[in-house]
């Protein structure tokens, strides 16, 4: 069970739009944020069904249509920028050398955004962690997409200002054409040739070497799918599921403080 401490709430609870509701309004006051918020951690935490929410949190349908208008609204990816660039700003973060990775995920609910695979329906979860493995860009995308065409979509959820020095990425990021698009951007793109390849080769050996580091991506994969509603999408719709990723990573930013 997650429990926000003080420090927490107060941190993050200014994104929130009920908590800018004026007292003097007339009609019954909304119930707590911090509440609510609780609540969908229990579930993200769980993997429990809505109205499986214990009576010492608000009610489910509550919960549930709350966590749904900020995930429409993107209040969530709001908190999650915030809290990494706050922990940036302390050092707590490094994009210097950063690494990107992709994760299966089955999805069982149906809905947008769900691609068929050999493994049967599901989603990739993107991400680029820094040198420490905390998020600094986490989407959702169509587990039927080649991950090289979903770089740049990831970084349309980038966090932090600055871009990654150096991106580190397996075999499956073994892309001249990404390569050079990066490039452009003044991002580096490091990632080993795979075996079948036809081209010359493009990687500097010596540089390699940080691919040795690529574990940093699967810690933080592993680190999000301690909780449970991250390791099957139950949500028909995409953005509801891409706001219990947010959460999980909000999570792992917040042990940072």
């Amino acid at each position: 069970m997650i429990r926000l401490t003080d420090e927490q709430w107060e941190r993050i609870r200014k994104h929130f739009p009920e908590e800018h509701v004026p007292d003097g309004r007339p009609g019954r006051k909304p119930i707590p944020t911090r509440r609510v918020l609780e609540a969908v951690l229990w579930i993200l935490n769980t993997g429990a069904q809505w109205h499986m929410l214990p009576q010492s949190y608000p009610n489910y349908k509550t919960v549930h249509r709350r966590f749904q208008t900020w995930c429409r609204n993107q209040i969530l990816r709001q908190v999650l920028t915030d809290i990494a660039n706050e922990l940036r700003d302390r050092g707590a973060l490094d994009e210097e050398e950063c690494f990107i990775d992709a994760t299966f995920v089955m999805a069982k609910g149906g809905g947008a955004e769900v691609g068929p695979t050999k493994r049967g329906k599901g989603m990739k979860i993107m991400a680029i962690v820094d040198r420490h493995g905390l998020p600094l860009s986490v989407s959702t995308h169509a587990a039927n997409h080649h991950e090289v065409r979903l770089v740049q979509l990831c970084f349309d959820f980038y966090m932090v200002e600055a871009k990654p020095e150096n991106l580190i990425g397996d075999l499956a990021y073994d892309s001249d054409p990404l390569d050079e698009e990066l490039r452009r951007d003044g991002i580096e793109m490091i990632a080993p040739h795979r075996a079948n390849r036809s081209k010359p080769p493009t990687q500097d050996r010596r540089r390699l070497s940080r691919f040795m580091r690529r574990w940093l991506v699967e810690r933080f994969f592993a680190w999000i799918q301690w909780q449970r509603r991250i390791l099957v999408r139950w949500e028909y719709h995409a953005q509801n599921f891409l706001g219990f990723v947010q959460l999980a990573c909000l999570v792992i930013l917040f042990r940072r403080f």
